[in-house]
């Protein structure tokens, strides 16, 4: 039992396989974000930052986030080139965000929102390119869209819930174990 769990852990973390069937319709979109380690810890991540900072970052982070990502993937759909590295930027997203949250980083709103556009852009870019050209991604990527959304929501809420309670250090920790995921994600790759 437990070599067949170490056999299919990696797969849980590849969540960008290009498999075709797999990036096909709206419910495969909405599915994805969910079924990928990088995408629950990253999605998640980007709502619980912008929990911890408040004010305009509650709308701002996430709405960068599914705008710049949404740009990636037409870009990725599109064939615009190969961007080089997008799986360890990936992977140093989720480290990058575990380490904001664990240290509770006050960067100003512009900087947060100029990384948080950036990693986005490569988390996009990943799934418009593995989009075989035969499918349409449009349905795909409003169900991906929408997932991610849903993520981002989730995070904040869970923030938010943390901070009433007077839960601060537990939302730190939670960052502390985010950025303990990426290093899964990059012995993955």
């Amino acid at each position: 039992m437990t070599v067949l769990a170490l056999v299919l852990l990696p797969s849980l973390a590849e969540a960008h396989p290009g498999l075709p069937g797999h990036t096909h319709g709206f419910a495969n979109g909405l599915l994805h974000p969910l079924t990928g380690l990088d995408h629950l810890l990253a999605m998640t991540a980007v709502g619980l930052w912008a929990a911890q900072r408040g004010g305009r970052a509650l709308w701002l982070a996430p709405l960068s986030f599914v705008s710049v990502m949404a740009l990636g993937g037409v870009l990725g759909m599109a064939g615009f080139g190969r961007i080089p590295f997008v799986e360890q930027a990936i992977a140093a997203s989720v480290l990058t965000f575990g380490i904001f949250i664990a240290s509770a980083a006050q960067l100003p709103l512009k900087a947060s929102v100029a990384v948080i556009a950036a990693f986005a852009l490569f988390h996009g870019y990943a799934h418009g390119a593995e989009m075989p050209a035969t499918a349409s991604g449009w349905l795909y990527g409003m169900g991906f869209v929408l997932a991610t959304a849903g993520l981002h929501l989730l995070g904040i809420g869970l923030g938010l819930a943390a901070q009433s309670a007077g839960a601060r250090r537990l939302v730190r920790c939670t960052g502390c174990l985010i950025a303990a995921g990426s290093v899964y994600l990059f012995l993955t790759i």
